[in-house]
């Protein structure tokens, strides 16, 4: 499951500089750095709590994880309808 790739990647990454690429930002919300790139250039940097409160694409795509994370119930209640 997710929380636990997200176990095992903090305790191999205790004390050592690791690169982690993710899609699921939740992966990454405890990094020192978070980096984010567009067409292989840097468009915005720092941590989790930084980036959320900025305009940019980090916040955008936090945004749009959070709304599927909410619609989540709803898709599977409602696919057990028979819809």
């Amino acid at each position: 499951t997710e929380k636990a790739i997200q176990s095992e990647l903090r305790t191999l990454a205790e004390n050592h500089t690791s690169l982690v690429i993710a899609h699921r930002l939740s992966t990454i919300m405890d990094a020192d750095q978070i980096i984010v790139m567009e067409q292989g250039r840097i468009v915005e940097r720092g941590t989790h709590a930084e980036l959320v409160t900025r305009p940019g694409t980090y916040a955008h795509l936090w945004q749009l994880q959070l709304q599927e994370e909410r619609e989540k119930p709803r898709k599977a209640v409602g696919s057990g309808l028979g819809a």
